[in-house]
């Protein structure tokens, strides 16, 4: 199968998708990419521009207000904004595939009416809170605890690394409801931003992705209904899960898209740039490095289109997803590795876009599971299998 291929059994809402997030990207976040990265920060009128388009709500149902696009037409729109802007992308990756598409999934129909056409608008931007200062990669051993006194929960602990903490108007808040049973006992709440008791820290100065707002969020003796109960009591280490391989896919569209990104420019540099009176690309080194660069990219392109076809479909995926997520990171590092070699001295100074690629590459190993989590999950997926 080839990118081709699959590529020819796109719907049109998708190719649609896609190409209203590309020319958006194109457009508008390309050219401020740069300011943006070295402000740390995101212009609201952009974000107000991408409400307008539908990016806040692209999996929402048009009931609730979104654009009731299928899991693979988002991932294809998340990989053209994250080509322009990886920062821009996390954002609303954050949005759309850990909080928004977890309400839909787990809420009840007042939580849906409450949370989701907000969302979809983009008037309320959702934030996931699963890691803390002490609590990575092994989620279930979180401290933060939510403790039931009448009808509400009282929390006390922190949160870190909060993607759209600054901005966002609701989170998602993993909690323990029972720490004996360790992941088993923990739940999931929905907790606004004005609940008394909820303190947001300072934005964190970060290597890449420097637009995106990551902070640490603080609850002491923070009072939430239990009407916010997403899902059961201690059930929300599924959700947790659930959520993450929808997160990975998106994470390797966001790898893809950079990866792409540091190509384009490797490949036009390679064109120009002379040494020895011939342009680089004539070189067989040079040669090698595309070579390998645009192979890494269209395995990274079909390990990525497969899961996110098989969410849309609603089957299994959770080896796809840590495969695509696995590979298509970790080639976005080398891809982006490559790119700043073939620019030599120039690759290393902010002049070129390459040195943001590089900078903004290496958090995809990291967040929504490092490549060594995904290792554990693939190999366990196929032990499984095996033994079935």
């Amino acid at each position: 199968m080839t990118t081709q291929s699959l590529e020819a059994e796109f719907s049109e809402a998708q190719m649609m998708a896609r190409d209203l997030a590309r020319d958006f990207s194109e457009k508008k976040l390309k050219p401020l990419a740069q300011e943006m990265d070295e402000k740390e920060d995101i212009p609201q009128e952009l974000l107000k521009e991408a409400a307008e388009l539908g990016f806040f709500g692209m999996m929402i149902p048009e009931e609730y207000g979104g654009l009731g696009l299928d899991y693979l037409g988002y991932v294809l729109a998340m990989e053209e904004i994250a080509k322009a802007a990886a920062a821009f992308q996390v954002g609303l990756t954050v949005h759309n595939s850990l909080v928004s598409s977890a309400i839909l999934k787990f809420g009840t129909e007042d939580q849906k009416e409450k949370y989701l056409p907000k969302a979809a608008s983009g008037e309320w931007i959702g934030s996931y809170s699963l890691s803390e200062p002490g609590s990575g990669t092994d989620a279930g051993s979180l401290k933060t605890s939510a403790v039931l006194e009448g009808d509400h929960y009282v929390l006390n602990g922190a949160k870190a690394w909060v993607t759209n903490a600054g901005r966002a108007q609701f989170f998602l808040v993993f909690v323990s409801t029972a720490p004996t049973l360790k992941n088993k006992g923990i739940s999931c709440l929905i907790v606004d931003k004005d609940t008394p008791g909820l303190s947001i820290g300072k934005k964190e100065k970060k290597l890449g992705i420097r637009a995106s707002d990551t902070r640490e969020i603080r609850f002491t003796n923070a009072r939430v209904s239990r009407q916010n109960l997403l899902g059961e009591e201690n059930h929300g280490f599924k959700i947790a899960l659930t959520q993450l391989n929808s997160g990975r896919i998106a994470i390797a569209a966001q790898s893809l898209g950079i990866a792409r990104a540091a190509f384009d420019e490797a490949v036009k540099y390679a064109k120009a740039r002379e040494q020895f009176g011939r342009p680089i690309a004539d070189f067989q080194a040079t040669q090698f490095k595309i070579a390998d660069m645009a192979l890494g990219i269209e395995a990274s392109r079909l390990l990525t289109y497969q899961a996110a076809q098989l969410m849309s479909d609603g089957k299994p995926c959770a080896k796809e997803a840590s495969m695509a997520k696995l590979f298509a990171s970790q080639n976005c590092n080398k891809t982006c590795f490559e790119a700043l070699q073939i620019h030599g001295g120039n690759g290393y100074i902010r002049e070129f876009p390459v040195e943001r690629y590089f900078r903004d590459a290496r958090v995809t190993e990291i967040y929504e599971g490092t490549s060594e989590v995904q290792r554990l999950i693939i190999a366990r997926e196929v032990l499984g299998e095996t033994k079935a």
